[in-house]
């Protein structure tokens, strides 16, 4: 644990801040000579102050190098006790905002992740709120005896696949029937009212297909609407820009990091964690179980709805050496933009 930010002195407060905002800088250990022009002290001084704060697990030091780094625990005590924050530029705010602008929700989502993963040069995420959508298409595209692809898509433009089982003897041209049956008369209904509109046609026999084929729809469109919110959508951009200069001297750490960016569900599971509060989260290195391995950080802040309900997560996950001070108020303002967007 680190100790309360009134423990340090002055003079341990300054060195350590400097340090830490050196390393964020340059991702590189700062030595005693290095500090000299920032504060008025003797190296033989400064280097007594960082041995100090190395002791209390604040700073270490890699290898035999002079210079030190600080800790996770001096991070989390610089991002909780020291650090200025910087709120967006005029034109970083007019950068988001503008992806978000007139788009549909699932593409200003997206777009507004993008350029917050521009503007902050790690990888953007964003969990989408779970919104039913409504039926626009159904197809089918036959595999074989017993098998199809179904394909619907949504009024937002979004597409799912689904394999489905077939009632044995059901034709390429009974399968186009019902695609066409589903898109005349359900188009525009939720799965759930067209799923009620569907079992109601068949209990009192009106429906246009055959009782198989109905049935096949119904508990196609029943299976469809139970699994939607069990499976949050997540939205991730900027992987690239993990690969930065700094990228090359870590390479493994990087590999890491991307690794583990391709389990969603996990990612969705600690997003979810930053639901609770108003402002952001910070998850520093293994703080987080799930990006232990690769040493990074998540900072991440929940937006919500017309209703003042929160609906989703958007936020930043890359290195731990980020620039905090002007990363946090980002994706701040980015969560509240969403929220103005969902209202």
């Amino acid at each position: 644990m680190s100790p309360p930010l009134p423990e340090l002195t002055t003079r341990m407060r300054d060195i350590f801040g400097h340090v830490v905002e050196a390393y964020l800088e340059r991702g590189q250990p700062i030595g005693s000579k290095a500090l000299t022009g920032a504060v008025n002290l003797s190296p033989a001084s400064i280097r007594s102050v960082l041995a100090e704060l190395e002791e209390r697990g604040l700073l270490t030091h890699p290898h035999t190098s002079a210079g030190r780094l600080p800790t996770e625990t001096g991070l989390r005590l610089f991002v909780d006790g020291i650090m200025q924050s910087h709120l967006p530029s005029a034109e970083e705010r007019a950068a988001i905002e503008r992806q978000m602008r007139d788009r549909p929700l699932e593409e200003a989502l997206a777009n507004a992740t993008a350029a917050l993963s521009g503007l902050s040069a790690c990888a953007g995420v964003v969990v989408a709120p779970k919104i039913e959508r409504r039926l626009r298409q159904l197809a089918f595209v036959p595999l074989g005896p017993g098998q199809a692809l179904a394909v619907i898509v949504g009024d937002d433009g979004s597409v799912e696949n689904r394999m489905v089982a077939l009632p044995m003897g059901m034709t390429a041209a009974a399968l186009a029937e019902i695609a066409n049956f589903v898109t005349a008369r359900l188009a525009g209904l939720t799965l759930a009212e067209a799923e009620a509109r569907l079992r109601q046609e068949i209990r009192e026999r009106r429906e246009a297909l055959d009782a198989a084929a109905a049935e096949l729809v119904a508990t196609g469109l029943a299976e469809w609407r139970e699994d939607g919110p069990s499976r949050p959508v997540l939205i991730v951009r900027g992987q690239a820009n993990l690969l930065d200069e700094a990228a090359a001297l870590d390479l493994e750490r990087v590999r890491k990091l991307l690794d583990e960016l391709e389990d969603r569900q996990e990612i969705v599971r600690l997003l979810e964690g930053a639901r609770e509060g108003e402002g952001c989260r910070i998850f520093i290195g293994s703080e987080n179980r799930m990006f232990a391995l690769s040493g990074s950080s998540v900072i991440a802040a929940p937006y919500r709805g017309a209703e003042g309900k929160v609906v989703g997560v958007v936020g930043v996950i890359g290195p731990t050496r980020l620039n905090y001070a002007r990363i946090v108020p980002m994706v701040d303002y980015t969560a509240q933009a969403l929220t103005r967007l969902m209202g």
